[in-house]
């Protein structure tokens, strides 16, 4: 739990709720992303369905706008919905209860979490979404943050 303490709790209000996001991802295959997942899972999902989206940091240096904000290297974002429909296309099974995905937040990184799809338009490559399990996501996160993680506390099984 990231908010253990009274002191905790209260950092929690020095900060913002968003990250800086590169248009090319977030008008783009984010933004796809995002219209997917309201689109195709809503209505499935009976009762409440929760997302977590984070960013992750550059490994090596930090890249900054107006050297006050880190801009993220990826975005990621999971997804659970512990309650869902019992007659669930075969197509969509996979997808239940959780789900997850990461994209690149910047053109020029060097570095691929997922191998990129060949498949995609050149716009599309440069900030390419990949789609996963949530287990995967979360084995991206422990190797890249180098600690134990369990993104909805193994509450959505």
């Amino acid at each position: 739990m990231h908010q253990r303490t009274k002191e905790d709790r209260e950092a929690t209000f020095t900060l913002t709720n968003i990250v800086p996001q590169q248009e090319g991802s977030n008008s783009g295959p984010w933004n796809s992303l995002e219209n997917d997942m309201l689109k195709k899972f809503m209505p499935l999902c009976k009762g409440p369905m929760y997302v977590i989206t984070g960013a992750l940091p550059y490994e090596n240096k930090a890249h900054w706008l107006n050297n006050r904000v880190s801009v993220p290297e990826y975005m990621w974002s999971a997804y659970c919905c512990p309650r869902y429909s019992n007659t669930l296309p075969k197509s969509e099974q996979a997808f239940f209860p959780t789900y997850a995905a990461v994209g690149r937040n910047d053109r020029n990184s060097g570095k691929d979490i997922e191998k990129i799809n060949p498949n995609l338009k050149v716009t599309e490559k440069e900030y390419d979404v990949m789609r996963m399990p949530l287990e995967d996501l979360e084995g991206i996160l422990a190797q890249r943050l180098h600690m134990s993680i369990s993104l909805f506390d193994r509450q959505c099984q």
